[in-house]
């Protein structure tokens, strides 16, 4: 897999890591047929696409859920709080 980048999307990422690491990483990538650093350029991109989906996902239970979709259908009469706080809002938008 070979992409054109020009100079000003290139950054470098360095990093130690044994020789044993290194080994079964480049097997992998061997077994691929993939050079070393596209190897592990993809992984690591694949894995940060993983952990900020995991991060930006809200995942609730049955009852939760449920919970929810009662709230949606079915919302409670605004209390005297919820009155003030849009009065609020609509003086402040106004002026």
């Amino acid at each position: 897999m070979t992409t054109e980048t020009s100079p000003k999307s290139v950054a470098r990422l360095e990093a130690r890591i044994s020789q044993e690491t290194k080994a079964l990483i480049q097997k992998a990538a061997d077994l691929e047929g993939r050079t070393l650093t596209d190897f592990v350029v993809s992984s690591i991109q694949a894995a940060a696409y993983k952990v900020i989906e995991q991060h930006q996902t809200l995942k609730l239970s049955i009852q939760d859920s449920e919970a929810f979709v009662d709230a949606l259908l079915n919302p409670p009469k605004p209390n005297q709080a919820l009155k003030s706080a849009a009065l609020y809002y609509k003086q402040t938008m106004s002026d």
